[in-house]
């Protein structure tokens, strides 16, 4: 039985599982690697002086967050003078169905880095269990070409862990998708409010 499994079972009115939830992200949040954190911000400041980008990829709920990550880093900073260069390859559904059907799944993001990705773009992968194979192929490629991986990850951290350069592991039981993605989430709100005030004052 996983925490959120216990909660319900603990819990059974909305109220009382959402109030209990909300204690348990709270305690999760509090676990996060906070100098891991500001490795991260590290490498999306240092993208952004050097004028490469920073590619967000990600499957399912992942893949949204990828795509808010990018919008909020890269639109939501208000700065086009001196842009932070986000993007998702998640986007574009004809480019992720042609490659599905052409290559496969699992090469919908080794495909698009090997088309976009140019030497000194960050590699942000997104993954709850840490082990999705277009995202492991992803890395192993990035890697491959001396290029900057960073992993957004949950549960044991899964093989991302180990091949990214850097991880920020959200450590739940396995199956927990939703506190791993709430978190996420909340990784990108505060990124991206920290960048926004950063290059205002």
């Amino acid at each position: 039985m996983n925490q959120v499994e216990k909660i319900f079972s603990e819990n059974r009115s909305a109220s009382s599982f959402c109030k209990s939830y909300v204690t348990y992200l709270g305690s999760l949040l509090q676990t996060l690697d906070f100098d891991a954190i500001e490795s991260f911000v590290n490498d999306i400041l240092k993208a952004r002086e050097e004028g490469k980008r920073v590619i967000f990829l990600g499957n399912g709920g992942s893949a949204a967050t990828a795509s808010h990550f990018a919008n909020d880093i890269g639109i939501g900073t208000r700065e086009y003078d001196k842009p932070f260069k986000a993007m998702s390859f998640t986007d574009n559904n004809a480019i992720i169905t042609a490659l599905g059907n052409d290559n496969g799944y699992e090469e919908i993001f080794k495909k698009q880095l090997q088309v976009y990705m140019e030497n000194g773009d960050v590699v942000v992968v997104i993954s709850a269990s840490g082990n999705s194979e277009n995202l492991v192929r992803a890395v192993d490629y990035a890697k491959s070409k001396g290029n900057k991986t960073v992993g957004l990850l949950g549960f044991d951290g899964g093989k991302l862990k180990d091949m990214c350069d850097s991880s920020i592991v959200v450590t739940t039981a396995k199956g927990e998708y939703g506190p791993v993605e709430d978190v996420h989430m909340v990784l990108d709100h505060m990124i991206g409010n920290y960048l926004y005030q950063l290059i205002r004052n």
